[in-house]
């Protein structure tokens, strides 16, 4: 990640990294496939994350 960010920036863009991901095939397994997505899954292209971080 680029050095002219600030550390709260980073942050938000780390977290927002973390929460973008697949849910594990475990938690599939546990629910009986009830949960099978994440329905919160953010396109980088279409959906911006509007960070107003200094």
């Amino acid at each position: 990640m680029g050095s002219r960010k600030s550390q709260a920036k980073k942050e938000v863009i780390s977290k927002k990294l973390k929460q973008n991901r697949r849910i594990p095939i475990f938690v599939i397994a546990k629910t009986n496939r009830k949960v099978t997505q994440n329905s919160e899954r953010r396109n980088w292209r279409t959906k911006k994350l509007n960070i107003d971080v200094d």
